[in-house]
């Protein structure tokens, strides 16, 4: 779906972004708001105002793509912080896509000993 998927990173854009800008709007913000390289082979996601939309920027190889997603009924659980950047997993991005809540789902756990 997105490339050679295995390293890539994801970055959220938190807040709301004008769904009016397309390859080249976005690929500003990716470097000025984002401070992230946009030719890197990354994922770059970013939501409209009624978090019913999402677009995903991303280069490969030899030109950039842009992916679109609207749902009909539902609305995505997109961060409203206007931070700069937020790094999710591959994984995070799937549950996102699918509807589902990221922020609230139980992260890994990594123990050393039993007791």
């Amino acid at each position: 779906m997105f490339g050679d998927f295995h390293n890539v990173r994801v970055f959220l854009k938190p807040g709301i972004t004008d769904f009016r800008k397309s390859v080249n709007g976005l690929s500003i913000m990716v470097e000025e708001a984002m401070k992230e390289n946009v030719f890197c082979g990354d994922l770059f996601v970013f939501c409209n105002r009624g978090k019913n939309k999402i677009k995903i920027l991303y280069y490969d190889r030899n030109g950039f793509c842009l992916w679109y997603k609207r749902l009909e009924a539902d609305k995505f659980r997109w961060p409203k912080n206007s931070g700069e950047r937020v790094e999710i997993t591959r994984e995070e991005l799937m549950w996102l896509l699918h509807g589902l809540d990221f922020r609230s789902a139980h992260r890994e756990r990594k123990y050393k000993q039993v007791s």
